[in-house]
Formats: C-alpha cells, structure tokens, sequence
C-alpha cells in the first residue's frame, strides 16, 4: 500500500488529509514537529510527503532541503502545503527541492490529483534510477549490484533480498516480511530458509555483518551508514 506522510502542526487539516486520502487506500502517518521529521521519515519509509512551510521549530523549508541531502530521499516526492502564496515563495519552495506547490485553502480534489501524478512520475523513474544504500549501489536495469564500485555477482534471490533491503535503508525486515517479499505468501516456505539466503549474500559481499545487519530478535536491514 502506497503511504504517504503528513508533515503538518494544524490538526483539522491533519484529520481531513488523512480522512481524504484513506478513502483514496493510501495508507497515512503523520509528524507535528519540524524536529522529528526525518527520524519520521527513516523509520516509516513514505511514498510521497505532504509537507507544511510553516511548523513548530524547523521550517517546511528546511525540512526539504535536508530531505535532499539524503542520497537515498532524494527524490522522494514532495508536495509543499502553505498559506504563503505569493510567486516568490512558490519559486523558494521549488528552489529547495519540492516537487510541487500547493496554497491554501486548496482543493482536495486537486491535491489527490496532484499526488496520483507525482507518484505516476515517481513509479516510472524509480525504475531507471540506482538503489543507494551507504557502499552498496544496485542497478536494477542492468541487474547489477555494486560494493564501494567494484561488482559483486548475486544469484537471482539474493539480488531480490537485497534489493528488498536497499528499497527501504535502514528498516529492520522480520523473516515473515522477506518471505512474503521473495517468496510470496501463497507459497510454503520456512523462515530459516531466509537465514541461508542472508548467508549466501553477506559471502558474495564479503560481508561479516556490518553491511547486512542482524537485529536480535526482529530480522535484517541493510547498514546506511557503513563507508
């Protein structure tokens, strides 16, 4: 299910976004507060982000600059909610790297449109553009996996595994969640054999469980900040 986060301190609008898009399947999260957005971003992996200009102790603005220094959010998509309407602050929302504008009060109708695009746009090229995930990169064009730029040949699941890690840096998968990424969840498969796989890729990355990490208890993720 696509999910999409609503960064936004005015509750009314909260409920009537989540409310709206809901009905539309999308799944929602939400952050009230400038300061918590990106911890908010790491941990629930949004589709696409509705982001307000004015919050309580970071600005919209500098949200979204930030979001763009991240190599692996930098094209996420992002939708600027404001109540400032004027060109200049429209071509300052874009200069930082917003995807699109929108002033309010504003049309749902015409925000759902909006978002139906942007995330057309984002399906498409999500297909061309590398996976990035610290000194990993993968093409998934050309089926290729890279490790600090030298090539590492993977077989076809752990190619899969790992691009199911590097799709979501940093999110801790539990072997149920693989299976059913890999392996699909009409067919029976038991959860170690998740654990034979996660072997045979850390051997071809040379990998002693800094890049491919083991969380007690809770399953695998893929080291972001391994260099």
């Amino acid at each position: 299910m696509t999910k999409i986060l609503i960064v936004e301190d005015e509750l009314g609008l909260v409920k009537l976004l989540q409310y709206n898009l809901e009905r539309q399947r999308y799944e929602t999260c939400v952050c009230l507060d400038g300061s918590k957005v990106m911890s908010t971003i790491i941990n629930e992996q949004p589709d696409l982000i509705l982001l307000d200009w004015m919050l309580p102790n970071v600005s919209g603005v500098d949200i979204c600059r930030t979001i763009r220094r991240h190599v692996q959010f930098k094209n996420m998509p992002i939708i600027m909610l404001t109540a400032r309407g004027d060109e200049s602050d429209k071509v300052k929302g874009l200069s930082v790297g917003a995807d699109d504008y929108m002033t309010k009060p504003f049309s749902i109708p015409e925000l759902l449109a909006r978002i139906q695009a942007l995330l057309r746009r984002s399906s498409k090229s999500a297909k061309t553009r590398p996976l990035i995930a610290g000194i990993l990169k993968m093409n998934l064009s050309s089926k290729q996996v890279f490790k600090n730029n030298e090539l590492v040949e993977l077989g076809p699941t752990e190619f899969r595994l790992l691009q199911a890690l590097m799709e979501k840096p940093g999110v801790v998968f539990s072997r149920n969640d693989l299976l059913r990424l890999i392996w699909g969840g009409d067919i029976h498969v038991q959860d170690r054999t998740v654990d034979v796989h996660i072997r045979r890729l850390r051997k071809a990355l040379s990998d002693d469980g800094d890049l491919i990490r083991t969380v007690r208890s809770s399953g695998y993720s893929v080291n972001i900040d391994k260099k």
